[in-house]
C-alpha cells in the first residue's frame, strides 16, 4: 500500500490551510444531498434487561463494554453497523455502535469514548450493574461486495470493525485506513493488528496534521463500496474527493452532531405557556427549546432515533434535533 509522505515545516500549513477550505466549501453543497448512506430506520419495539458482564480500558478516554442478558437468553441478531440504545440511567439515553462478534448472540459489546454526560454514565458502570437497551436497529447498513474501503476516525472505528471482520471472512479484497490523534487514543488498535498491511494506522502525531480525504482515499479500486465513520471534517472530506474518482457508493456514519449551513432564523410558540422563542440561523429547535425547558428528552441529535420527538398543537410530532422551520408544539 503506498504511504503519502509526512510533511513538515510551510507544507504542512498550506496543506492543512487547503485541506480546512476545501471542506467548508464542499460541505456547503453536498449537506443538501441525500444518497443512499442512510435508509430509514424502523422503530424497535423492544427492551432488553442486560447486565454489565466486563469493563475494559481500550485507550485513553475509551472504554467497552461487554453486556449480556440478565436470565442468560441469546440475545436478538444484529448485523455490522447496526446500534443499540442504552440507557445507563432514567430519563438517560444514548446510541452506540455494536462492535463485537454478530454470531457470538450471548453477548454484546459496545466502545465508549468519554465525551459528555451520556458517556460519562457509562463510563460509570461496573461489572454487574443492570442496564436497559433498546434495539438493535441498523442505520448503517452493510452490503455484500467483492471489494471494500473503510474509513474511521477515532471511536468511528466501532461499527467498521464488525465489517472489517465479515469483508475478511468472506474472502472480500478490502483495507481499512484508521485515523486519530495518536496511537493511545485509537481503540482496538490490538484487534486490528492480525489483518497485517491490509490495515494503514494513521495518527495525526505521526504525520503532523489531520488526513486529508484524498490521502483517506489513495489507491482505493474504482468501484469499491466506502465505509466512512468519525468526525465531520473527515467524512465531508471523503465525501468530496470520492465523488471525484469513484462511482462506487459512500456510506457513512457520524457521531457527532452535523453543522448546520445555510439556516434562517425562525420562531418556535409553546401553546399552553404561550412563550415565543427565536431559533438562531446556527442553531436548531432542541439547542433554544432546552434553555427553556429543561428536561427534554434528546440522545443522538441527528434526527434518527425520536427521543427528542413533540408533540405539535396539530397533532403531529416532529423531531426537534433536526426541526429548521417555525412550529407551534403543544407545550
Amino acid at each position: 500500500m503506498t504511504r503519502p509522505l509526512r510533511l513538515d515545516g510551510s507544507g504542512r500549513t498550506d496543506r492543512l490551510m487547503a485541506t480546512l477550505t476545501g471542506v467548508v466549501a464542499v460541505y456547503r453543497r453536498l449537506s443538501g444531498v441525500s444518497g443512499r448512506r442512510r435508509p430509514p430506520v424502523l422503530a424497535v419495539d423492544r427492551a432488553l434487561p442486560l447486565v454489565v458482564d466486563d469493563v475494559r480500558a481500550e485507550a485513553e478516554g475509551v472504554v467497552s463494554l461487554r453486556l449480556v442478558h440478565e436470565r442468560g437468553e441469546v440475545l436478538p441478531r444484529w448485523r455490522p453497523g447496526a446500534h443499540v440504545d442504552l440507557s445507563p440511567r432514567p430519563g438517560l439515553v444514548r446510541q452506540y455502535s455494536l462492535c463485537g462478534d454478530p454470531d457470538d448472540r450471548s453477548v454484546y459489546r459496545v466502545g465508549v469514548r468519554l465525551l459528555g454526560e451520556g458517556s460519562a454514565a457509562v463510563h460509570g458502570l461496573k461489572k454487574g450493574a443492570r442496564i436497559t437497551v433498546r434495539g438493535p436497529r441498523n442505520a448503517f447498513l452493510f452490503v455484500a461486495s467483492p471489494s471494500y474501503l473503510f474509513v474511521a476516525g477515532g471511536i468511528g472505528i466501532t461499527p467498521i470493525l464488525p465489517m472489517v471482520r465479515q469483508a475478511a471472512a468472506s474472502g472480500a479484497d478490502w483495507r481499512l485506513v484508521y485515523t486519530g490523534r495518536a496511537r493511545a487514543s485509537m481503540p482496538f488498535l490490538a484487534e486490528l493488528s492480525g489483518f497485517g498491511d491490509r490495515v494503514w494506522i494513521r495518527p495525526d502525531t505521526e504525520y503532523g496534521i489531520p488526513a486529508s480525504g484524498a490521502e483517506l482515499l489513495e489507491g482505493m479500486s474504482e468501484q469499491a463500496p466506502i465505509y466512512c465513520c468519525g468526525p465531520v471534517p473527515m467524512i465531508v472530506g471523503v465525501r468530496a474527493d470520492a465523488a471525484l474518482r469513484t462511482s462506487g457508493p459512500v456510506f457513512f456514519e457520524r457521531f457527532s452532531t452535523p453543522p448546520i449551513v445555510g439556516g434562517e432564523p425562525f420562531q418556535v410558540t409553546l401553546a399552553r405557556s404561550g412563550v415565543t422563542l427565536n431559533v438562531p440561523a446556527d442553531r436548531t429547535t432542541l439547542d433554544v427549546l432546552r434553555e427553556t425547558v429543561p428536561g427534554i428528552a434528546y440522545s443522538c441529535r441527528q434526527g434518527f432515533c425520536g427521543t427528542c420527538e413533540l408533540p405539535t398543537v396539530t397533532g403531529a410530532r416532529v423531531r426537534v434535533c433536526v426541526e429548521r422551520g417555525p412550529v407551534t408544539l403543544d407545550l
